[in-house]
């Protein structure tokens, strides 16, 4: 692979050989695959080799759940390039079933063994990149871990195994273990195959970024849509045709997926002396170099910096992994690029709705000590008067008392990933309530409200913060009504009778200006609406006429709806309202 750039002089008789720079990558997919590609834009003279021990170095890692259902109607059509096109349209070298067993820095030099074959060699290199991912944590203190009907969901060999077994067993009841994104998606998508599906988390929620208020709105929908849902369990054995959780409950699972997370692949970099951080992945520097400057590492497999903690974290997600390597790439051929860490934005589909999120949520902010507070609305995703109009659940988590914005969750049927895309950017920019505020973002009926659910939830967030109002997060609410509390719903009576707290005075907001006597002033009382919009302006109004001790009520009784619905069923608890409201 020896290939020169030829430079003629005018003045001289000479020729001046270049050699061209030589880049080994191990493994594909969204890290390897974009180093390569990258350095090809780059040098279309370099040499560039891309090892893979899997069958295919480029496919849809992504897209691989959806295979299940038929979204994607053929395995086949994730695998995105095979070696001959790396080969014909980029002049790569991509083999595939070859694995790098070792890596000899000192020589600069990987041993590579062709697993069809059974034979090593040696390839030299000028710069090595390293993009080998992750693996699917399979715990050995699970008893028959090892069965063969226990898959995990990392490559397309992975999916046309289960296809295989599925259709081979005539497979009906299926156990997903683990309520993240893989687990949620594989859950969704064996549903909707027709499948009988149990999905087992051993947190309390699902969608570990989010809050527990927002996750509940997600058990619900995948209750509503048939998956048994067991939270707080873990699988301790798998049997035959059944797993055996924690608390000896036994599941039917004639197939089993394990979705409880990833370890980063390090053996190989440790092996030859690459030094891991302290989460156990790689560890890089600002250009993604190891301790050895001639190799760089990238992906699932490194350990990156969040940039509102600092602290170091592992973020095993497609986006950051190709910036990851076009930084990577730059960087060996002396090209500037910035890396400001990773703030973690991701969102995921789940039936009806659609969840985002970024940056941090509250249980980050305490970890780390932040003084914080948040905005709840629940907003139209568009103009109520059109077609498909839903509400959005949306909540703001900010700094005091600077206003600095510090992430965002979104749950609902609409838009909800464009929204959690605006507060990523806000995120990346230091802005502040202030600065969201007066966000100009474009508008039509048919996409937004005139006034977006984003800036909407900094002006509620500005008023939190300049203690225009005080609040009661959703969470509390059962407390309050368990004790008894004053609590007083402001809509009108119609709807009052078709649901409301079980301790709830009805004074609607067309009344209360007349019933303010009925409205006592020695004890707190807390008030809500539906969303929340109508209880803070008869808040607004009461804090004029002498009331000190009023609060809304966030989220009000669509948020306690949803909050409350899935631990009434799953524990047989008595609900605080009388009937639930989620339109």
């Amino acid at each position: 692979g020896q290939k020169g750039e030829y430079d003629i002089s005018s003045s001289q008789d000479e020729i001046i050989i270049q050699e061209s720079m030589k880049i080994v990558v191990v493994g594909g997919v969204a890290g390897g695959a974009s180093v390569a590609a990258r350095a090809r834009r780059i040098d279309e003279t370099a040499e560039v080799i891309m090892f893979e021990r899997g069958e295919n170095v480029s496919f849809s890692n992504c897209c691989l759940p959806f295979a299940l259902s038929g979204i994607v109607d053929n395995s086949d059509k994730l695998v995105l390039m095979n070696p001959e096109e790396f080969w014909n349209k980029y002049r790569i070298k991509a083999l595939v079933k070859h694995e790098v067993t070792e890596i000899h820095p000192d020589k600069k030099e990987v041993v590579v063994k062709n697993l069809v074959t059974g034979e090593s060699f040696t390839e030299s290199y000028d710069k090595l990149a390293l993009s080998p991912g992750a693996n699917a944590i399979l715990p050995a203190s699970i008893k028959g871990i090892d069965r063969e009907n226990v898959f995990v969901v990392k490559n397309v060999t992975d999916i046309k195994k289960i296809e295989a077994f599925v259709a081979a067993k005539n497979v009906n009841k299926v156990t997903v273990v683990g309520g993240g994104f893989i687990g949620l998606e594989v859950a969704e998508n064996f549903c909707e195959a027709g499948k009988e599906v149990n999905l087992v988390e051993g947190l309390p929620q699902v969608m570990k970024p989010l809050d527990e208020d927002m996750a509940q709105i997600l058990h619900k929908e995948i209750i509503d849509n048939g998956i048994n849902l067991y939270l707080g369990k873990t699988v301790t054995e798998v049997g035959e045709g059944e797993v055996v959780l924690s608390s000896g409950e036994h599941l039917p699972a004639e197939a089993v997926i394990m979705a409880i997370g990833v370890a980063p692949e390090t053996k190989l970099a440790k092996d030859c002396g690459i030094e891991l951080g302290k989460t156990g992945a790689i560890l890089v520097n600002y250009n993604y170099q190891t301790n050895y400057p001639d190799i760089y590492a990238v992906g699932d497999a490194i350990e990156v910096t969040n940039r509102l903690t600092n602290d170091k974290t592992r973020l095993p997600l497609a986006g950051p992994a190709q910036r990851q390597a076009r930084a990577a790439a730059d960087h060996m051929f002396g090209e500037s690029h910035i890396n400001k860490g990773v703030i973690g934005s991701s969102c995921i589909h789940l039936f009806g709705l659609n969840v985002a999120n970024t940056g941090l949520n509250e249980r980050d902010c305490q970890q780390h000590g932040y003084n914080y507070d948040f905005a709840y609305t629940i907003p139209g995703d568009k103009v109520g008067l059109m077609p498909d109009s839903n509400p959005l659940f949306f909540k703001l988590i900010f700094e005091k008392p600077t206003g600095r914005i510090l992430g965002a969750q979104a749950v609902g049927k609409g838009t909800v990933d464009k929204r959690i895309d605006v507060i990523a950017a806000m995120i990346s920019m230091n802005a502040t309530l202030e600065d969201l505020k007066e966000l100009e973002l474009c508008y039509s009926p048919y996409y937004s409200t005139a006034k977006d659910v984003v800036n909407h939830t900094a002006l509620v967030g500005l008023n939190l913060l300049h203690d225009k109002f005080r609040q009661v997060p959703v969470y509390k609410v059962r407390e309050l009504v368990e004790n008894n509390a004053c609590i007083i719903d402001v809509r009108e009576a119609d709807e009052f009778e078709k649901g409301h707290l079980i301790n709830a005075v009805n004074i609607p907001m067309s009344q209360f200006r007349e019933r303010l006597s009925e409205i006592p002033t020695d004890v707190p009382v807390y008030l809500h609406c539906r969303s929340s919009q109508r209880s803070y302006n008869v808040i607004c109004a009461l804090q004029k006429l002498g009331y000190t001790n009023v609060y809304n009520i966030s989220g009000s009784y669509l948020g306690i709806s949803f909050y409350e619905y899935y631990r009434d069923k799953a524990e047989g608890r008595k609900p605080i309202v009388t009937e639930y409201n989620f339109a």
